[in-house]
């Protein structure tokens, strides 16, 4: 399978807010709680400052995507920050690896100079693999930062890169 990451399109959303929602649904991963619908899930990708979406070069299927953002204003406007999500059918290949590393590339074309994750799950270990693998630096431990589905609480790890 050949996997090429490109900015979204209009017609990308109904498989990207599927995909969001699965890892909202989870509630491991992401600090959202409510799902997107078509409506909220346009509003919420046209706000980014970037989006973009793994595709399966031969059939076209989105499997995964990420968001890329803004992490505050003003004088700590040159952080920025982002999401991913990888459809679950389709973990294991790599397609986060494809996400992150296109999204350090656009976070510097639109002018940022650090990405910063402000909230990655203690637990999430593939994740962190992945971030720290890919040069990433954890700046601490937030202990009990994170409210699981379940209702227990798990330890939250600050990333960053810079640009």
């Amino acid at each position: 399978m050949e996997i090429f990451v490109r900015a979204y399109e209009a017609c990308d959303l109904p498989e990207m807010i599927r995909i969001w929602n699965e890892v909202v649904e989870e509630g491991i991963a992401f600090p959202q709680e409510e799902l997107l619908t078509m409506q909220t899930g346009r509003e919420f990708f046209a706000a980014q400052t970037y989006n973009a979406v793994a595709v399966d070069a031969d059939t076209g299927e989105v499997l995964g995507l990420y968001i890329l953002h803004p992490n505050n204003v003003g004088r700590c406007g040159h952080i920025c920050n982002a999401s991913y999500a990888v459809d679950a059918g389709k973990r294991g290949l790599h397609i986060g690896e494809k996400l992150v590393s296109d999204c350090l590339v656009q976070g510097k074309k639109h002018g940022f100079r650090v990405l910063q994750f402000n909230a990655v799950v203690a637990t999430n270990v593939h994740a962190r693999h992945l971030y720290e693998r890919l040069g990433f630096v954890q700046l601490g431990t937030i202990p009990r930062g994170f409210r699981m589905k379940d209702g227990h609480y798990e330890d939250i790890c600050p990333y960053y890169h810079e640009l």
